[in-house]
């Protein structure tokens, strides 16, 4: 286990692998920057936002779909990152931002919101097809999270992140209307093991998902069986991908927001992307349609 680079993020989230350039991908939503960066040379690059982003993807004509504060946006030229608008759908809540996301089989979009202020006001998740139709999809939680497919992409998993909840569930996914049914509870995080952020999918269809506040990744079989704890030297494991050239590096991010300089100091990871050598192999990701 090891950091990809120096880099410190105060809350780092999305990672995502680039199979094309072989470059991992992140967000540090605080700092409103992606990150992108080439673990074979180091290399190491930043795109610098105005804004608060949660997720993104990138899109198969080109660019990137982002998550952001404001709502969702097409980000064109990655030189020159102007945001074009697509839709804000909780443009009367202003408090709330995008937070986790990904694309579906079909290459639609879904990406979920959160509640900062932890009141009822409450998060959903949000599907965008490649002809910018927008809908609800699932949710209702504070904070959106864990969004993931099954291999065959019948099944979509997503959890609540709070600590009172600390749920993540399975539903029925039909991948040619994007419909979504039979929501119930997959696995519920034992208290003391953190909370459920972020998440991926292996190749065996095992669930791994990172525990904020928990240090550590579970992995839990499709039949909802706890089958891997992998503790980390890091309090506030974010989410979880896989990359690498044949996809068996399982990357980490992390936050270290609210930590003490002298915390930092003596956690000098807090905050860093890790990176695992693993015996399963990922899943690509789908980039978006539209």
């Amino acid at each position: 286990m090891q950091a990809v680079s120096a880099q410190r993020d105060q809350l780092g989230e999305c990672p995502r692998w680039h199979a094309e350039t072989q470059t991992l991908w992140w967000v540090d939503i605080l700092q409103h920057q992606i990150h992108h960066h080439h673990p074979a040379s180091g290399a190491h690059g930043v795109i610098q936002l105005e804004e608060e982003i949660g997720c993104f993807i990138w899109r198969k004509t080109g660019g990137l779909i982002v998550g952001l504060q404001s709502g969702l946006a097409f980000i064109d030229d990655l030189t020159n990152p102007v945001l074009r608008p697509i839709a804000a759908p909780e443009a009367d809540k202003p408090w709330q931002r995008f937070n986790d996301g990904r694309c579906d089989p079909a290459g639609r979009f879904i990406a979920g919101t959160m509640n900062g202020r932890k009141d009822d006001s409450y998060g959903t998740f949000y599907q965008l097809d490649a002809a910018l139709n927008l809908r609800q999809l699932v949710g209702k939680s504070w904070t959106c999270n864990g969004l993931a497919f099954s291999p065959d992409g019948k099944t979509l998993y997503w959890s609540d992140t709070p600590i009172q909840n600390r749920n993540i569930y399975r539903c029925d996914y039909d991948v040619e209307t994007g419909n979504v049914s039979n929501q119930q509870l997959f696995f519920h995080v034992p208290e003391g093991m953190g909370r459920p952020d972020g998440a991926t999918v292996d190749s065996e269809g095992n669930y791994w998902s990172a525990q904020y506040a928990g240090s550590r990744v579970l992995c839990i079989s499709p039949q909802g069986e706890l089958l891997r704890n992998i503790e980390l030297p890091v309090t506030n494991p974010t989410m979880p991908c896989f990359g690498g050239p044949d996809l068996k590096t399982l990357y980490i991010t992390s936050a270290s927001q609210g930590m003490s300089e002298e915390h930092l100091a003596a956690h000098p990871l807090e905050g860093a992307v890790l990176a695992i050598p693993m015996d399963v192999a990922g899943l690509p990701e789908v980039a978006f349609a539209g």
